[in-house]
């Protein structure tokens, strides 16, 4: 981010806030469209919120900067959040949000990056974020760059083996420029993800993969800052923050629960949710 927007003396104040303004904006483009994830978008929102105001070297007017990180959003379906970011970050104006999902917007229901600034690469597919933002980081690593790359994933979206084949290079290229963040709020469409297709002792896979694994609340700040923003220098292996969420995180009558994962609210849950986002 640029230095401007930084508040070095109390970054976790600034992070909240664009927080609280980002699920709050969320909910009103999924309500309004009667559309999006809401659930996946509030798990996530945290660690969207400390990358792009407390992590991330980025430029909102040199969107190709090449000396910027690279964040991919592998969660593809979770455009609220990623668009109310992209918006707080200053990529694009707030009025373009009120275009979010309708015809001929560059606000798609899964990101594109030919349409909108800011977007590494389009996403929707599960599965298929992963292995992009390893070629990212291998080029990084071939042309000793100095960027760091990190990615996003839903725990759900770890099912998909294409992840494994990612995990299984990147640990064998000791890729210390990538960070693979899991937004573990253990729900997928429908279920829970070990009624599913069990994915536990997820930190011991990816041990097993060459990774260094670090398990972090999804939701303290001050603990993503610390983890995300360590240096990298400081390791010599890619790193596996898994961020333990609450899908729904903030409202109360959606948090923990699977029908949230594409549910939109009611005129009424819509106006109690905006008391509780304070």
């Amino acid at each position: 981010m640029t230095t401007a927007q930084r508040n070095d003396s109390d970054p976790t104040e600034l992070i909240r806030q664009k927080a609280l303004w980002m699920r709050r904006t969320a909910l009103k483009m999924v309500y309004k469209k009667n559309l999006g994830h809401i659930g996946g978008d509030f798990s996530a929102t945290d660690v969207l919120s400390t990358l792009y105001f407390g992590v991330l070297n980025y430029d909102p007017d040199r969107p190709e900067w090449d000396a910027r990180d690279r964040f991919v959003m592998s969660k593809g379906h979770a455009t609220g959040v990623l668009y109310s970011a992209l918006c707080a970050a200053g990529y694009f104006p707030q009025d373009w949000l009120e275009t979010y999902m309708g015809p001929r917007s560059m606000l798609n229901g899964h990101p594109n990056r030919n349409y909108l600034p800011g977007v590494e690469t389009n996403t929707g597919p599960l599965g298929h974020g992963f292995p992009v933002a390893l070629g990212i980081a291998i080029a990084g690593q071939i042309t000793g760059a100095s960027y760091r790359t990190y990615v996003l994933t839903g725990d759900g979206e770890q099912q998909e083996g294409s992840n494994w084949e990612a995990a299984m290079v990147a640990g064998n290229r000791k890729l210390a420029n990538l960070t693979l963040i899991v937004d573990r709020n253990r729900l997928q469409q429908g279920a829970g993800t070990e009624e599913t297709n069990g994915l536990d002792p997820l930190d011991d896979k990816y041990r097993a993969f060459g990774w260094e694994v670090v398990e972090v609340d999804g939701h303290d700040h001050a603990a993503l800052l610390d983890v995300l923003g360590a240096p990298v220098g400081a390791r010599d292996k890619p790193l596996c923050v898994i961020a333990n969420t609450v899908k729904g995180k903030g409202v109360s009558f959606m948090e923990g629960l699977a029908k949230w994962h594409h549910g939109v609210p009611n005129a009424e849950e819509y106006e109690q949710a905006m008391k509780e986002l304070v």
